[in-house]
């Protein structure tokens, strides 16, 4: 019931939008996601990379020193969007006018937290990419 299928992911990024997003765990920034001219990017940061004994990398995100670039959102952050066909979250959409096929709106609203691990996504208001 509350799944999310392949209908839930057909989502894009709009070439025209820039946004940032800081990922971290503990009080501590792990890295920077950012979509840019319909591209997503992410790097670790270095208050992560010094605490790199600490904590383990992301999965699907092996070298603390690669800009790992894509065209579509990775899994580890496409699930912090719920399925889009819940109630709740349909109602939430339709509340606040949010385009579900937008995925940059779709993560700025439905992203920061997620049950299925403790990170903490955050935007970065007024940020250039």
């Amino acid at each position: 019931m509350f799944s999310k299928d392949e209908e839930d992911f057909k989502s894009y990024l709009p070439d025209n939008e820039t946004a940032s997003f800081v990922l971290s765990i503990d009080n501590i920034e792990v890295g920077i996601l950012k979509c840019h001219s319909g591209e997503w990017s992410f790097k670790y940061s270095p208050p992560f990379k010094n605490k790199i004994h600490e904590y383990r990398k992301i999965i699907g995100f092996s070298d603390l020193e690669k800009l790992y670039q894509s065209n579509s959102l990775w899994p580890f952050f496409r699930t912090r969007i719920p399925g889009l066909k819940q109630p709740a979250i349909k109602e939430i959409i339709e509340r606040e006018n949010i385009n579900k096929d937008n995925e940059l709106e779709l993560l700025k609203r439905f992203g920061k937290k997620t049950i299925t691990n403790p990170y903490i996504l955050n935007i970065q208001e007024n940020k250039v990419p």
